[in-house]
């Protein structure tokens, strides 16, 4: 049974939709079929794999408001065992389609029962809001990852909610430094204010600021088929590492965890 990790953070810009896809294609490189569900409006996942937004005809916001089974919107990337769920601009009327509906906090949760089973790792890329689409992903997943520049108050505050009333079984996978650059004083201040706070829960990988890994979007590739030996694809490479022995699916030695 796949596992299911959402990854999210109110604030644009702190790398959610970066991480799902680099995360996700590193661990289908490392052989574990992987999924991504685009739960962002803006659709960026779904573009960032090379997909042209004007051909995506049926979508996660099908499956949500319509029940359109996602087994038949499911699309195979460039990646062998990448998967995507994708997204359009449709998805935007979702929240308010959905106000009305029964248990409309949990309809992400029912497309991904549908297909978990189907996979190694579900991740789903999450818009920067706690809106209800968001809402739904959180209470959809098993975990979630947290990119972290700033604003973890209020979506702490949301987890603690769902954890109470929707899906008590919700933990947090990890704490995630991104867009990291130890020269700078602030990035520093960060890290330190994260690792103070929550301490085991930070992954050892920080994503340092790499200009490859903002490059390869355009090209709609993951970072590692656009440059597989540049820091982007070896920070992916063992942020997957850790995922995998965070869940004891891999038994390689700590020795062996970080790429020379």
């Amino acid at each position: 049974m796949g596992k299911v990790i959402t990854i999210a953070n109110q604030k644009g810009g702190v790398g959610k939709t970066t991480t799902a896809i680099n995360l996700a294609a590193s661990l289908a490189v490392l052989e574990y079929k992987t999924l991504i569900i685009d739960a962002d409006p803006q659709a960026n996942a779904t573009s960032g794999l090379g997909f042209d937004l004007k051909t995506i005809k049926t979508s996660v916001y099908e499956c949500l408001i319509d029940d359109i089974d996602p087994k038949n919107v499911l699309l195979e990337t460039q990646l062998k065992n990448l998967y995507l769920l994708p997204s359009n601009i449709d998805l935007v009327g979702a929240e308010i389609e959905m106000l009305n509906q029964p248990s409309r906090e949990k309809k992400m949760k029912g497309i991904v029962e549908k297909i978990k089973d189907m996979y190694d790792f579900v991740f789903i890329d999450c818009s920067p809001s706690l809106g209800l689409i968001t809402l739904n992903a959180i209470t959809a997943a098993d975990s979630v990852i947290i990119p972290v520049l700033e604003g973890l108050g209020k979506l702490l505050n949301t987890i603690k909610i769902v954890q109470k009333s929707l899906n008590p079984s919700l933990e947090i996978e990890g704490f995630l430094l991104t867009m990291y650059d130890s020269r700078l004083n602030l990035s520093n201040q960060v890290a330190e204010e994260v690792r103070k706070h929550f301490q085991t829960m930070v992954f050892h990988t920080a994503i340092t600021r790499n200009v490859k890994l903002g490059e390869a979007p355009s090209y709609g590739k993951p970072v590692i088929l656009y440059d597989a030996t540049c820091t982007g694809s070896n920070n992916y490479l063992n942020l997957a590492r850790e995922v995998l022995q965070k869940n004891e699916m891999t038994k390689m030695k700590n020795s062996e965890k970080i790429l020379k």
